[in-house]
């Protein structure tokens, strides 16, 4: 093969894994006038769609917020928000590949996902549980051996939820749903015993159904949860701005009076009330912030 050919081979190679944005994040959106965050469409009250299928809640606000703080390192008056839908499974990719700046959901920091992107400080603490039908009487894993179980697809969750399975061989059959609200609805029509999510997310769920009372959420946590704004890895400056505008909301107290909006007061459509107290977990986190994927940090 003539050398010409090989060098070409090898570039051709060298751009497909080369990632979209080789200048940077920050470069893309000073170019292109405008930042892209991925956002749910049931993740209450972090990202989910109102009456009128518009993107709000905590990591939302989160968002916008970063975006002034863009603007002022660029020196731009405007930038345009592209919003684009993700679910737990194309959030990491969408992100990696440049077709988001910035995920604004519900995202658990792990080691595991630090490996393709990278997070912004934690600004929630949660960890995972279950919901079932009250009138079920389900406590513990071991009420659910041999149980149909629900889980959404791509989160840490069904992956714990997986790996505990088959450690404490408890033949669980686990479906797999593409986003919570199918989750929650698999066991409120009994194709599913429980539902195995991040407590705030099925608070959230039970809240807003019809019939709240008809629900129960495990008192057991079996993992902890640091929540984070998602960001593009190897990516510093851009990264910096990010984490600089979000500690920057924790020590004025921004950050405590969006948590008050969001977690302690009526949140629409149906203004119901979480009546979720901030935990010493995250009080800790805004007092001393940190990136930590290490669930220890957190205890």
């Amino acid at each position: 093969m003539k050398k010409s050919v090989i060098f070409c081979c090898a570039a051709l190679a060298l751009a497909v894994i080369a990632p979209v944005h080789a200048d940077g994040r920050l470069d893309k959106i000073k170019s292109s006038g405008e930042i892209a965050l991925g956002h749910r469409d049931t993740s209450i009250p972090f990202s989910y769609l109102d009456d009128s299928q518009k993107p709000i809640g905590y990591s939302m606000d989160i968002c916008y917020r970063v975006i002034e703080a863009v603007k002022a390192k660029l020196g731009m008056d405007k930038i345009n928000v592209k919003l684009v839908p993700v679910t737990s499974s194309t959030r990491i990719p969408l992100l990696a590949n440049g077709t988001v700046d910035l995920n604004c959901g519900s995202s658990t920091n792990n080691q595991e996902r630090q490996a393709q992107v990278t997070f912004a400080p934690t600004t929630f603490v949660t960890a995972t549980r279950f919901v079932s039908k009250k009138s079920a009487g389900y406590n513990d894993l071991a009420d659910l051996k041999g149980k149909t179980v629900v889980s959404t697809a791509g989160t840490s969750n069904i992956r714990w939820l997986t790996d505990a399975n088959d450690e404490q061989k408890l033949g669980m059959k686990i479906i797999p749903t593409k986003d919570h609200a199918e989750a929650f609805l698999t066991v409120n029509n009994g194709r599913a015993a429980a539902f195995f999510m991040d407590d705030i997310l099925l608070a959230g769920l039970v809240a807003t159904s019809r019939n709240p009372a008809d629900w129960a959420i495990s008192k057991k946590a079996y993992t902890v949860e640091p929540y984070a704004i998602m960001e593009p890895k190897d990516d510093p400056e851009f990264k910096k701005v990010v984490d600089d505008a979000i500690i920057a909301m924790m020590k004025d107290g921004t950050l405590a009076t969006m948590y008050k909006k969001w977690f302690e007061s009526p949140v629409p459509p149906k203004n119901v009330n979480l009546n979720w107290p901030m935990s010493d977990q995250l009080k800790r986190v805004v007092a001393h912030p940190t990136d930590s994927p290490d669930p220890n940090d957190y205890k």
